[in-house]
């Protein structure tokens, strides 16, 4: 299993805009074949960093997944939104497999 972690630098004051992309997400991603853990926005501290999280079985799984979801009607119209509002400056993906025993 690995986690991908996507860190998100977005604009600030289309922080409104970061959330709703991020709940189209919450159908999207789990409806592809992801485990979605969830999107996090800005809180407290820096104003400009949000994340991404999911679970996939292997980086072949992934690629599976990311050919529905970019077929996927709701997932088509998210990344459109994204790039008409231009909220996202900068977009980094890490995978990361678990190294220690999950805590219970």
């Amino acid at each position: 299993m690995l986690t991908c972690i996507i860190r998100y630098q977005i604009d600030s004051a289309k922080k409104a805009q970061f959330e709703e992309y991020a709940r189209n997400w919450g159908q999207a991603i789990p409806r592809c074949g992801a485990d979605l853990v969830g999107y996090y926005a800005p809180h407290e501290g820096s104003s400009t960093l949000a994340y991404g999280i999911y679970n996939i079985e292997s980086l072949a799984a992934y690629e599976a997944y990311r050919t529905r979801l970019a077929a996927d009607p709701l997932g088509q119209e998210n990344y459109d939104f994204a790039q008409q509002e231009r909220f996202i400056l900068r977009e980094d993906r890490t995978f990361l497999r678990l190294a220690s025993a999950p805590h219970g």
